[in-house]
């Protein structure tokens, strides 16, 4: 899949078959939209294409407003949302920034600037609930009437269910709150997953017999925070068991070297001794969480963290073990 930071290059293709939305989890709704929108470009000649914006729209007007508590919890980084789309088979993916000049833009310059002459769409495909441009002014029946003026046809693809549940971004992070991880991996059709470059940490991991993988994010709110059992791809051909503390670590104090910054540290239950000590660092990783132990806790003093950390990993091994 190409990816492009807003559409003003010469790579892009000239027309495609477009969807434009958020797409956080790029659940089996998304799924199933992806795939008519693959059949539709297919049948014009046309690559598949995906407009999606970075950061979030809400996450852009909770900082205007300064009203932190309107951004919505994120169930993917932008690196988990690209490799799903390109799994689902996607041609190309235009990142908008979404700033004050597209927000203040009107629905019918949005349609003529971006669509036709930044993209040539030949098919727009949308959901059941879709609004643009500034104060969500513009709407189906207006992105219809302009294809019928600039030669490009309109479709709106209806909400999806499982289990008489309709599958939304929404239902996707109310389960991933209440660490239903089963029934987030329902939605979106797998296992939920966190990918990144291990980094370096304060290795206190060692101090505490209990080296981990750290990744590190500077702009997420996780949809999800806790101790997981979790699977780690991408360190030997298969997959390694371990323990995961998603979150902002409440037994470290602000001056520790993550700085309150939300952290996935990973612990594997049974270290390769092919990679050797530091042979994690650097290495892309894929951790899924496969189910929720506990919320976050906040122990008095190292001793306590580490008898907490023994545990988790008994109480892993145990689930794990059930699960065979």
């Amino acid at each position: 899949m190409q990816i492009f930071r807003g559409f003003h290059h010469p790579q892009l293709a000239k027309a495609c078959a477009l969807t434009i939305g958020n797409f956080d989890g790029v659940h089996r709704g998304h799924q199933a939209m992806l795939a008519l929108l693959k059949n539709e470009a297919r049948h014009r000649g046309v690559p598949s294409c995906v407009m999606t914006f970075e950061p979030h729209p809400r996450d852009f007007f909770a900082e205007q407003h300064q009203q932190p508590d309107i951004a919505p919890a994120r169930i993917a980084t932008l690196r988990d949302k690209l490799n799903e789309l390109a799994a689902c088979g996607i041609d190309q993916c235009v990142v908008l920034p979404f700033n004050q000049t597209f927000a203040s833009q009107q629905p019918q310059a949005f349609i003529e600037e971006v669509l036709v002459k930044g993209l040539g769409v030949k098919y727009v495909l949308v959901g059941d609930d879709f609004r643009f441009g500034a104060k969500r002014a513009g709407d189906y029946a207006m992105l219809d009437a302009a294809g019928t003026v600039h030669g490009f046809d309109v479709a709106r693809m209806n909400s999806y269910e499982v289990k008489n549940l309709r599958v939304s971004s929404s239902a996707v992070r109310e389960a991933m709150d209440r660490g239903a991880m089963q029934e987030v991996a329902q939605l979106l059709g797998r296992p939920y997953a966190i990918s990144g470059h291990v980094v370096h940490g304060r290795k206190l991991g060692r101090e505490l017999d209990c080296r981990t993988l750290n990744l590190r994010f500077s702009h997420w709110k996780p949809a999800a925070s806790g101790i997981f059992v979790v699977q780690v791809h991408g360190l030997t051909d298969q997959p390694l068991a371990g323990v995961a503390n998603l979150g902002i670590r409440p037994s470290l104090d602000a001056s520790d070297v993550n700085g309150g910054r939300v952290l996935l540290e990973t612990h594997c239950l049974d270290w390769p001794a092919s990679l050797g000590a530091e042979g994690g660092y650097g290495k892309i990783i894929r951790v899924e969480l496969l189910h929720k132990l506990h919320d976050e806790l906040k122990y008095d003093g190292l001793d306590a963290l580490m008898k907490g950390i023994h545990k988790d990993c008994d109480d892993a091994r145990a689930w794990l073990a059930a699960r065979i």
